[in-house]
C-alpha cells in the first residue's frame, strides 16, 4: 500500500471527512476536522513488530496539535495491517540510531537520528 492508497482506505473505514495537508512540506499528511486528528502516514513494504517514528516529526506534530487542540495520530500500514497510534499516549523511549538520511530520494548516507520504536501491540488495528 502506498500513502495515496492508505489515505483512500482511511476515508472509507474511519475518516470520511479526511483532508490532505495543504502544504506539501507539512510535518503531517492529513487532517480530520470531525475528530480533530492530525495524522502522519507511513507505509512499510515489510512488516515490523515495532514501527519507527523520528523525534523531529513527533515534536512537530505534538507542537501543532497543542497549538490547535488537535490529537496527534501516527498511522502505519504494513503487509500485515494498518496500525493507529495516539501520540499523546504512545510509549516512546527515545534513542539515537544511524539511518539513511532520506528514504524518499534513495540517499543511503547514514546519519544519527533520534527515534522511538512503537510496538504494534500498543496500536489500534484498523
Amino acid at each position: 500500500m502506498n500513502e495515496k492508497e492508505l489515505f483512500e482506505y482511511l476515508k472509507k473505514c474511519c475518516y470520511p471527512d479526511l483532508e490532505m495537508a495543504t502544504n506539501k512540506m507539512s510535518r503531517w499528511d492529513c487532517y480530520s476536522p470531525k475528530t480533530h486528528h492530525r495524522i502522519e502516514l507511513k507505509c512499510r513494504g515489510k512488516h515490523y513488530d515495532t514501527l519507527l517514528i523520528e523525534k523531529k516529526k513527533f515534536d512537530a506534530i505534538i507542537e501543532k496539535c497543542n497549538d490547535n487542540l488537535d490529537i496527534p495520530i501516527y498511522i502505519n500500514s504494513t503487509p500485515k495491517g494498518v496500525y493507529r497510534f495516539n501520540l499523546y499516549i504512545a510509549k516512546t523511549d527515545w534513542e539515537i540510531q544511524f539511518h539513511n538520511k532520506t528514504t524518499e530520494f534513495k540517499n543511503k548516507n547514514k546519519i544519527p537520528k533520534e527515534i522511538a520504536l512503537l510496538d504494534v501491540k500498543d496500536a489500534e488495528e484498523l
